[in-house]
C-alpha cells in the first residue's frame, strides 16, 4: 500500500515551518500549563494511538510519519482532511529531539475542556485522582476505565499531571481520547458537589478501618486515589462518604495506583 502523503507533503529538513507542531517533543513535560497544554495541542503518538485519535472528537491538525508508518495508516488516513508529512526516520528524530521509533505522530487541537459539571451529568461512574502526577499511571487509570467502567469518567485535583499528554496517551492505548474528564478547581470543596450530583465518594486506603471493597455496593461509586506513597490527604479522606481498602493477604502494604485502580473498579462495579 502506498504512502499517504499528499501534495508533495515531503519534509526533508527539520526546520521546516509546516511541521514546527513536532518540534522539541522531549522537552514537552506533563504539567497541564506547560508545553503542548499552553499552545492547546496535544500529540499522539504510534499507530494505535494515532487511529484511536483519527476516530476521537479532537481536530486533527496533521500527521507526520516516515513512508512505511504511513502507508501502513492508510486505510485510516485517506478520509483525513488535515495535511498528512512524509519523512525519513532521521528528519523526525532530529525534529522532535528523540527516537521516534514508532515512526508517526499526529497533532490536534485540544478544543475547550468539559466543566465538571457537564461530567457529572453523564457519568455512570467516576474515579477521582487527587494530586496523581506520574504520566504512566494516570495513562493505565484512563486505559482501566475505558475497559473496566463503561460509562465512567475520570476526576482532577488541580494537582494532577495532564492526561493529554503525549506518554500518558500513549501508555493509555489512546483511552484517555475518549474517557471523558473534568478538573475539579474546588479542591476538596468538589467532592462534596459530587455526592450531592448522586455519587458515593469511596476512598481508596490502606490500614485498619476500612470496609473491603469487594463488599461495597453503591449505583454511581466515585472511586477517589492518590498520588502513590502519600496516598489521599487527611483532609480529602474527611470529605469521603466510605473508607474502603484492598485486602492484601500477601504482607505488602500498598500497590502500585493503576493497578489499585484496576481492582477497584473490578471489584465495585457501577
Amino acid at each position: 500500500m502506498q504512502a499517504a502523503a499528499r501534495d508533495d507533503a515531503r519534509v526533508t529538513d527539520s526546520g521546516d515551518p509546516r511541521v514546527a507542531d513536532y518540534a522539541d517533543l522531549r522537552g514537552e513535560g506533563a504539567h497541564p500549563d506547560r508545553g503542548l497544554a499552553r499552545r492547546g495541542l496535544l500529540m499522539a503518538e504510534g499507530d494505535l494511538v494515532v487511529r484511536q485519535l483519527l476516530r476521537s472528537r479532537y481536530r486533527v491538525r496533521s500527521v507526520l510519519g516516515t513512508p512505511r508508518r504511513l502507508g501502513a495508516l492508510a486505510d485510516a488516513l485517506v478520509a483525513l482532511n488535515a495535511p498528512i508529512y512524509e519523512a525519513e526516520r532521521g528528519v523526525m528524530n532530529e525534529l522532535v529531539g528523540f527516537d521516534i521509533h514508532r515512526g508517526v505522530l499526529a497533532a490536534a487541537d485540544r478544543g475547550e475542556p468539559a466543566s465538571l459539571g457537564t461530567v457529572l451529568q453523564s457519568a455512570r461512574s467516576l474515579v477521582v485522582l487527587e494530586d496523581l502526577a506520574n504520566h504512566d499511571n494516570m495513562g493505565g487509570i484512563f486505559r482501566n476505565v475505558a475497559a473496566l467502567a463503561p460509562g465512567g469518567a475520570v476526576v482532577l485535583s488541580p494537582g494532577c499531571c495532564d492526561p493529554l499528554y503525549r506518554k500518558a496517551i500513549r501508555v493509555s492505548l489512546g483511552h484517555a481520547l475518549h474517557v471523558p474528564f473534568a478538573r475539579a478547581l474546588d479542591w476538596p470543596a468538589d467532592l462534596i458537589r459530587i455526592a450531592a450530583a448522586g455519587f458515593t465518594t469511596i476512598g481508596l486506603a490502606p490500614g485498619p478501618g476500612c470496609e473491603d471493597i469487594g463488599r461495597v455496593r453503591a449505583a454511581r461509586p466515585a472511586l477517589l486515589l492518590g498520588a502513590e506513597g502519600p496516598g489521599l490527604t487527611r483532609v480529602t479522606m474527611g470529605c469521603v462518604q466510605r473508607r474502603v481498602t484492598i485486602p492484601m493477604p500477601g504482607g505488602a502494604d500498598s500497590l502500585n495506583v493503576s493497578v489499585a485502580c484496576g481492582i477497584a473498579l473490578h471489584r465495585c462495579p457501577a
